[in-house]
């Protein structure tokens, strides 16, 4: 299967870039991680202003009606950014719940959501600040209240329990489970990408012995390594992107994207850390930001070996 983008989904990740680029995304991360969420929510409405929260909305309803492989254009450039906030439960799944009447406001920007579903997603994401907090649970979707926060391995993530009863809103399928990996892998490959420039970046100027430490061999195949696996991850990602909107052969293609987008962007975390050396450590530098977020969802919307369980199920046990 060959897969490119279009001309119009080249200028929206410009549009994107341009936008992220241009605000203190960093900045915003780190308050979020401190409770303060105004930078990041002006940072949501600013991405709505693009069309981020109608993107997968049905045009029906307001939206843009876009596809899975558009979604996963714009999770490229939020992971690269390390924009905070329940972006997959709000933008990516929520619109293919039956939250009713809602769907107008998820469109416009005036509504965040976020959504567990248990036991691959058993806690919801920064329920402190969406409007609707959504389980789906048994085919299952239910409107609940968050209970108590529980910290994550990126301090820009805060998890909430959903244990209590449960308002029924409707029924689903498996698809917003499957949309939503799509998207978490996604954010993925963007995240592992910046990491790789930022590595790179480092080893440009860090000097070492009166030379950069990019010129020796041994770093720049550190960093070709990373590069391959990232660019072995992009066409699976891609890939599952088609079958979602295809309805074919989901499960295989979402699990195996993750599994993919997940080892890349470690190796890529793990290979910063090491470029960037003890400075890469301290928790003032911009890299750590990147690395939290890699090792959060490296595990979230369900771990390596959960996926690729899913995988060889899917291929008849071979």
């Amino acid at each position: 299967m060959r897969f490119a983008l279009s001309p119009e989904q080249r200028q929206f990740s410009a549009s994107l870039h341009d936008l992220l680029a241009g605000a203190d995304t960093r900045a915003a991360a780190r308050a979020w991680a401190q409770g303060r969420h105004e930078p990041g929510l002006k940072l949501w409405r600013d991405l709505h202003d693009l069309g981020i929260g109608a993107l997968l909305v049905p045009e029906e309803h307001g939206g843009v009606g876009a596809d899975a492989a558009d979604a996963v254009v714009a999770f490229e450039a939020l992971g690269y950014h390390a924009v905070p906030g329940p972006l997959v439960e709000s933008v990516a799944v929520a619109p293919a719940l039956p939250v009713g009447d809602r769907l107008p406001a998820l469109a416009a920007g005036e509504l965040i959501v976020t959504v567990a579903l248990p036991p691959e997603v058993p806690r919801a994401l920064d329920a402190d600040v969406a409007g609707l907090v959504l389980r789906v649970r048994d085919g299952l979707v239910e409107r609940v209240e968050p209970g108590e926060p529980t910290r994550s391995l990126d301090p820009a993530r805060r998890l909430f329990t959903v244990d209590g009863p449960g308002e029924t809103l409707g029924e689903c399928g498996a698809g917003p489970f499957e949309t939503g990996v799509l998207a978490v892998s996604a954010q993925l490959l963007g995240a592992g990408r910046r990491l790789l420039e930022l590595a790179t970046e480092y080893a440009k100027h860090r000097h070492q012995y009166g030379r950069p430490i990019g010129s020796y061999q041994a770093v720049k195949h550190l960093l070709a390594d990373v590069a391959t696996q990232l660019e072995l991850a992009r066409p699976l990602v891609y890939g599952a992107a088609v079958a979602v909107q295809e309805r074919t052969d989901v499960i295989r293609d979402t699990s195996a994207a993750k599994v993919a987008a997940g080892r890349a962007a470690h190796l890529a975390a793990r290979t910063a850390l090491q470029v960037h050396g003890a400075v890469g450590y301290t928790a003032e530098h911009d890299l750590g930001l990147w690395l939290m977020k890699v090792r959060a969802l490296v595990a979230a919307w369900g771990g390596a070996a959960f996926h690729r369980a899913r995988v060889l199920a899917a291929l008849g046990g071979i």
